[in-house]
């Protein structure tokens, strides 16, 4: 009985146990629900900077054409890629275009960036006078942001030592051009329409002049050629007609042949002797009347137009496709070649000097205090690569290609859009002053054979080689020589008492040009060669 009793409560148990487990679960406690999350914020995009409005001036590697459009492709490529808004200037050369930069440098508004222009062929002096008046930015600190430049442009250690002043380098020295490469040429169909030799001293000069310009050497019946053609350029008679004053001896400003002997080329006995051949030249009218004052673009016109058939010229000028093609199809049969030095009385005989100057460009302290220098060196930077090609040879396959042999080409491309065409000049302007450094690629593509009209294989570099291959002075170290205090007044009188002899506005003799000496004596000349005796000896170029 106690048996069953204690089943019946165990099974009791079991079965309320049973139906406790059956019985639905007590629902837990609902928890407070999560307020909803605050919107995320999307972030303002990051504002564009306003592009950096950069001005450059500098001048043309083809004077007689313009610069590019506003629509230019490179404008919106730099501004895309450099957020840099230029503005590109050509500056005017010689007197116009230093006194362009002298009046901006007077109202205190030179432009960021700017080729130094001297009428003299001395920027180094003309960077130097802005350097004191406190209007050009130092740049050493500028040539680590821009390595690639200054490995292929800013390379020479004389050429950097050269634009410092004052343990600051103020000047970005761009390498000269190629060397020697203007040289004397003559229109041999006029030689042999008059049956003449080309001359090789200075009295055959006169005689083929004389004849050039009485016997109608183009055969057109009118009385329109003159033998001789130039223009001033430089300090004294210039240095388009150095190749006279070489041939007595005396070319250029200072006398370089002899160490011993350095100083003013006027003071030598030879000089006098060469004005008043030079004097001859013009009292017999065989020379363009308007060569004392002719500009560089109208002494190229009148080539092109059949005025002169002797003359002074760079062989890219004369024989580069564009610039030979108005005189080409103006004078098919033309031709012009290379005449050696001339040979003087005493057998002197000189082509030119050569200075090895190149351009100098320099940033204004405006720019400068603008915060515009690191743009400036992005750009020039960008110059020497990403923009080599566009700002020297225009758009690949538009204007160039580059051949199998990785050299530059204009193979199957029109006529009108190669780089080489007079119509694409305004797009490379800037191509000789920032753009080249003369490397073999460079050389091989700006100056290729072509055709002319009737079919003569024109070579520059044959001109080139010839004029290289002549008697030159070295006169590097004319780079060294700053100018006297008072060079504005030195050298207006040593200039125009040159041209006054020649033009026969004052007569030559022994008096007058003792005279002339003496004047300049008393304006210094004797400190004036002192101190640049001293400055080429302690650079040691004088030996």
């Amino acid at each position: 009985m106690k048996n069953w009793k204690l089943i019946f409560i165990v099974s009791l148990l079991v079965i309320s146990q049973m139906l406790a487990a059956c019985a639905p679960a007590t629902p837990a406690p609902t928890e407070e629900p999560e307020a909803p999350a605050e919107p995320t914020a999307v972030p303002s995009p990051t504002p564009i900077p306003e592009p950096i409005e950069i001005t450059l001036w500098a001048q043309a590697t083809v004077t007689e054409a313009g610069a590019p459009p506003e629509d230019w492709v490179a404008y919106q490529i730099i501004l895309d890629e450099l957020n840099i808004d230029l503005t590109y200037v050509i500056v005017p050369t010689g007197e116009d275009g230093e006194a362009k930069i002298n009046a901006a440098a007077a109202a205190n508004d030179l432009p960021d960036l700017f080729q130094v222009v001297s009428a003299k062929n001395d920027s180094r002096g003309a960077l130097l006078q802005l350097v004191d008046l406190g209007l050009i930015a130092p740049v050493e600190d500028l040539m680590p942001l821009m390595p690639e430049r200054a490995k292929l442009h800013y390379n020479d250690p004389l050429a950097l030592d050269l634009v410092t002043f004052y343990d600051h380098q103020y000047g970005l020295p761009e390498p000269p051009p190629i060397p020697r490469r203007e040289g004397l040429v003559i229109r041999k169909d006029w030689l042999d329409n008059l049956a003449l030799r080309t001359p090789t001293t200075p009295e055959e000069l006169f005689k083929v002049a004389k004849a050039f310009t009485e016997q109608d050497p183009d055969g057109n019946g009118k009385d329109d050629t003159y033998g001789f053609g130039g223009f001033l350029n430089g300090q004294g008679l210039g240095t388009r007609f150095d190749f006279l004053m070489g041939a007595y001896g005396v070319p250029g400003v200072w006398n370089f042949t002899d160490p011993a002997a350095f100083g003013l080329n006027v003071r030598s006995p030879e000089y006098p002797e060469a004005v008043a051949y030079f004097k001859s030249l013009v009292d017999a009218k065989v020379i363009d009347p308007d060569w004392a004052t002719l500009k560089r673009d109208d002494f190229r016109a009148r080539w092109k137009q059949g005025t002169f058939g002797i003359m002074w010229e760079d062989f890219a000028a004369l024989t580069n496709k564009s610039n030979y093609e108005p005189f080409d199809t103006n004078f098919p049969e033309a031709e012009w070649i290379p005449v050696a030095a001339p040979v003087g009385p005493t057998g002197a005989s000189n082509y030119g000097v050569y200075t090895g100057r190149g351009q100098i460009f320099a940033v204004s302290q405006k720019a400068a205090d603008a915060g515009k220098a690191e743009a400036i060196a992005s750009l020039l930077e960008w110059m020497a690569t990403d923009g080599y090609y566009l700002l020297g040879f225009g758009e690949e396959g538009v204007n160039y290609i580059i051949d199998a042999n990785g050299n530059i080409s204009t193979e199957g491309l029109a006529d009108a859009d190669k780089y080489t065409a007079a119509e694409r000049q305004p797009f490379t302007q800037m191509r000789n002053q920032l753009i080249f450094y003369n490397s073999e690629q460079e050389i091989v593509a700006r100056y290729p054979e072509y055709k002319t009209l009737n079919g003569r294989t024109m070579q520059p570099m044959t001109f080139l080689g010839f004029f290289q291959q002549q008697p030159w002075v070295d006169g590097r170290g004319i780079q060294v020589i700053l100018p006297p205090a008072n060079a504005a007044d030195f050298d207006r009188f040593y200039t125009e008492g040159l041209i006054k002899f020649v033009l026969g506005q004052e007569e030559l003799n022994d008096e007058t040009w003792a005279a002339y000496l003496a004047g300049l004596d008393a304006l210094g000349a004797a400190d004036y060669e002192a101190a640049a005796k001293q400055a080429l000896t302690d650079a040691g170029l004088l030996k």
